[in-house]
């Protein structure tokens, strides 16, 4: 076991609060008790609250998990970009810890799984994924100033009315209606290859408004639920 792992293991055992022994602690683990000793050490500095001594035992005198957070979409997206920057990092360890930090935010993220399209993003690649950040920034000034874009998707060139950004563990989307495919549209903005900001606005207009497309999306919905006779 390398030590990291073990150190993380004597972390689990501890935050019981529980006084524990260093022979428990070292038969737990199958290591000597020197090597206990230098592990309780090592935890102190890392600034895990342990109190203690040899010959007495060790616990955990405070809670060594974060209190729940209320993240905006901006702060997740700063906080996965960071996560990414690690993932693709040479030290073996930072990125393996990067990955299941990032597994834990996606799994308490507020995402509604039956609605989520089925692309496996929650486990996307992060190279991959980081592509789309840096056209975060304008996407979403476009959404609020309701200007158009010239969008680059896929080799093909195209005009669109941004509405509505989404985010799907890991990767984000955006609702557009495309002014020329005359359709919704809903584009990976990891697929993005150029953007640019057109300085012409756009106004709601029947039939190419997000309510609208939130309309035809539950429509389809339902008729999928009932099927083509209408009858569940």
């Amino acid at each position: 076991m390398r030590r990291a792992d073990r150190l993380m293991q004597l972390v689990q055992i501890l935050r019981d609060g529980s006084l524990h022994r260093a022979q428990d602690l070292a038969a737990a683990v199958g290591v000597s008790l020197r090597s206990i000793y230098r592990d309780m050490e090592t935890l102190a500095a890392s600034g895990v609250p342990i109190s203690g001594e040899r010959g007495v035992g060790y616990h955990v005198t405070a809670a060594i998990t974060l209190p729940p957070l209320n993240l905006t979409l901006t702060e997740v997206e700063a906080l996965h970009l960071g996560l990414s920057a690690v993932g693709a990092a040479e030290d073996a360890d930072l990125a393996q810890a990067a990955r299941q930090l990032l597994a834990k935010l996606d799994a308490v993220m507020p995402e509604n799984p039956a609605s989520a399209p089925a692309h496996g993003f929650a486990i996307y690649p992060f190279a991959d994924a980081a592509r789309g950040f840096q056209h975060l920034p304008r996407l979403r000034q476009a959404v609020r100033t309701r200007q158009k874009l010239a969008l680059t998707l896929q080799g093909e060139d195209r005009t669109m009315r941004p509405l509505q950004l989404e985010y799907w563990g890991r990767l984000w989307t955006c609702v557009v209606w495309c002014e020329k495919r005359r359709d919704f549209d809903l584009i990976r903005v990891d697929q993005i290859t150029a953007l640019r900001v057109l300085p012409s606005l756009f106004v709601a207009e029947a039939g190419k408004s997000l309510n609208d497309y939130k309309a035809r999306r539950k429509d389809g919905d339902s008729q999928s639920a009932t099927g083509p006779s209408g009858r569940k």
